[in-house]
């Protein structure tokens, strides 16, 4: 069976937790989205948030069951290169209408001895409020020692990195790093597939059970990395002009992802490449064509491109301006 050679639109997952804010459906007009959101799940191969196609012959499948027949006309190169079974990224949207938990991620290295899945991600910021923040990394000369006695008095925030955002900024977290997404921030989030979180404060804060939620200090402590280096806000590569009206900006590409910046005025036909493709649109509508198809991809929705697609042109609609972001998988 041959896969349908389309853009694949997915009907979003949403996540409710306590953190969550109502801008997902607000911003981008999302009918059936909930009210309050935390988290949009838009390309997600997870059992606790699977993607189901939303359009064309392929309606009503997961990409779980895709994969397991396609995986190659989906995936391309990366599946014949790291013998992949799953979808490698999981993409979302995050409203953080109040702070996220001061929290890490095993990375590639350590996972066997903190357990879970190793998780690296990069935060692109879709909105701020003025004045938002997010937390990576420790401050210089912070120990395990001195960590654990700041957990201890409920400090745990004074020894972390805080950079304010806008619109525009990249954030890298690879596995090991100390993070926290602060209050009035709207993320696009691109990370390995993987769902574990350590927690290691909350911000004395209540779940809906009127309890404190679960903290795993322990398995954090194990997670970090205590020679991480001191991070900033990732410097974008120069603007370039791809094709008349096309501007590209690399965000970043590290082993797992790259993501690029790509203002659009005009056609522009990417050059083929055997592996997938996600474009989120930032601002205005895309629109996709190749053999076989014309379709739309509606202002902040996400699209994926399966690596058969190889030819496909991305324009605005109606001639108007747009933007996007498009993933693709790192360097590996």
């Amino acid at each position: 069976m041959t896969l349908p050679n389309y853009p694949l639109l997915f009907t979003p997952v949403y996540k409710d937790y306590i953190w969550g804010g109502s801008l997902i459906a607000s911003r981008y007009g999302r009918v059936g989205a909930p009210d309050v959101a935390a988290e949009s799940w838009e390309i997600s191969d997870r059992p606790e948030g699977m993607s189901v196609v939303e359009n064309g012959p392929l309606a009503g499948q997961s990409l779980q069951s895709l994969l397991a027949v396609h995986a190659s006309a989906l995936l391309g190169k990366v599946a014949a290169a790291r013998g992949v079974s799953g979808f490698p990224l999981l993409v979302k949207l995050i409203d953080a209408a109040q702070p996220l938990s001061v929290q890490v991620h095993p990375h590639d290295d350590n996972v066997a001895l903190c357990g879970g899945e190793a998780k690296t991600e990069c935060w692109y910021v879709l909105d701020a409020k003025p004045g938002a923040q997010v937390m990576a990394g420790f401050v210089p000369n912070t120990t395990a020692a001195r960590f654990r006695q700041a957990l201890a008095d409920k400090k745990a925030a004074t020894l972390l990195q805080a950079f304010t955002v806008r619109r525009g900024d990249l954030i890298y977290i690879p596995g090991g790093r100390i993070h926290a997404i602060g209050a009035g921030c709207l993320i696009l989030e691109v990370q390995q597939n993987s769902n574990t979180t350590y927690r290691l404060y909350d911000w004395e804060r209540l779940g809906p059970d009127g309890k404190p939620r679960a903290l795993h200090v322990e398995q954090a402590l194990r997670a970090i990395r205590w020679n991480d280096p001191t991070p900033s806000l990732t410097p974008p590569a120069i603007t370039r002009t791809v094709a008349p009206g096309v501007n590209l900006r690399t965000l970043i590409a590290c082993a797992h992802f790259r993501l690029e910046r790509v203002a659009i005025e005009g056609p522009w036909t990417p050059p083929a490449a055997d592996a997938f493709q996600a474009w989120f649109a930032t601002d205005g509508n895309l629109r996709l064509h190749g053999a076989g198809f014309d379709m739309l991809c509606p202002h902040g929705r996400t699209v994926l491109i399966p690596a058969a697609a190889r030819e496909i042109t991305v324009s605005p609609e109606r001639g108007t301006a747009a933007e996007a972001v498009r993933i693709m998988p790192g360097l590996e």
